[in-house]
């Protein structure tokens, strides 16, 4: 289980094209809001023919937003960029100059055993061309963990090669739209991914392969308009929280304040969980009820629960009852 506050803080992760050109004053002039973090995409959102273009475009944007930021003050994601190839991390690496300052790092698509270990040497590479630290958000969305008979042996296979580079590893992310595209599934704004019996099989591999080590993101949302599309994010959200997710690809500004709210920690369960990591180690008893009365709290079995309670409270806040 990761022990940083920082790989719990992706949150709401706001895709954009990277060639949107308003994307700078977007930023610069807080339209988004200011609890969310960026990824910009040079990948599926990108037509194959303007990729050099809308590197260019990318490009200026951040330097744009970096000279801003040297001038006045505002709220400055976590920006991503969304990569096609590993020879794109290291150009756009140099490319940015100073204002790679504002990079926290690369998201790795379609993420499989072919590219692995050349993704992994470029962020290596990236590392070491940048005075801060950058980081990699590998997306499980490949073919290759379709097949049953081969997907625990990818899996594992990819962990091994990620151990390589633990701490830099921010988040794994899922494609479930890449996955549920393979089947030919969509779900509608009342239905859940998780009651997509194919997909939901899938995700719960990767939870099982990786949840103990790293923080796991749900799948993208991309409802944002019509009949029931904030219901229909409520209630996926609980069930990515339920299955061990934690944050989530958004596609519209208007999902992020949805996010946030429903991260938000009980006050019941941060209670709980400063009582458990403040318990006394010499007490005869590793089990007590809570202050309400209402579960047990055991300091051995709910001690990794408790530790990750409050790094959501700490990005999140804690909600008033």
């Amino acid at each position: 289980m990761k022990d940083n506050v920082i790989y719990y803080s992706v949150g709401a992760l706001l895709y954009c094209p990277a060639n949107k050109s308003t994307i700078a004053s977007a930023v610069i002039n807080g339209k988004f809001g200011n609890m969310y973090s960026l990824a910009l995409c040079l990948e599926d959102t990108i037509n194959d023919n303007f990729v050099m273009e809308a590197e260019h475009i990318l490009t200026g944007s951040v330097m744009q937003i970096y000279r801003e930021y040297q001038q006045k003050s505002f709220y400055l994601p976590k920006i991503f960029i969304r990569v096609r190839n590993p020879e794109q991390v290291i150009r756009l690496t140099k490319s940015f100059g100073d204002a790679i300052k504002l990079i926290t790092g690369f998201i790795i698509p379609k993420f499989n055993p072919l590219n692995a270990r050349q993704y992994i040497n470029a962020v290596i590479k990236a590392n070491e061309i940048s005075a801060q630290k950058k980081y990699i958000m590998p997306i499980y969305e490949h073919s290759s963990i379709i097949n049953l008979k081969n997907r625990a042996e990818i899996l594992y296979s990819l962990k091994d090669t990620l151990s390589n580079i633990e701490e830099l590893v921010l988040n794994i992310r899922v494609g479930g739209n890449d996955l549920c595209h393979m089947f030919g599934f969509r779900r509608h704004a009342d239905e859940s991914i998780h009651s997509i019996k194919p997909i939901a099989d899938i995700f719960s591999d990767i939870i099982t392969v990786y949840g103990t080590d790293y923080v796991i993101s749900g799948p993208v949302w991309e409802y944002y308009n019509g009949n029931n599309w904030k219901n229909g994010l409520t209630s996926e959200i609980k069930e990515d929280k339920l299955c061990g997710f934690i944050g989530k690809t958004v596609i519209h500004p208007c999902q992020v304040p949805v996010l946030n709210q429903l991260y938000q920690v009980t006050e019941p369960d941060f209670s709980d969980a400063v009582d458990i990591l403040n318990w006394n180690q010499s007490s005869s008893q590793y089990v007590s009820g809570n202050i309400a009365r209402e579960r047990m709290n055991e300091y051995k079995t709910h001690y990794n629960w408790a530790k990750q309670t409050l790094f959501l409270a700490e990005v999140f806040g804690v909600k008033n009852n």
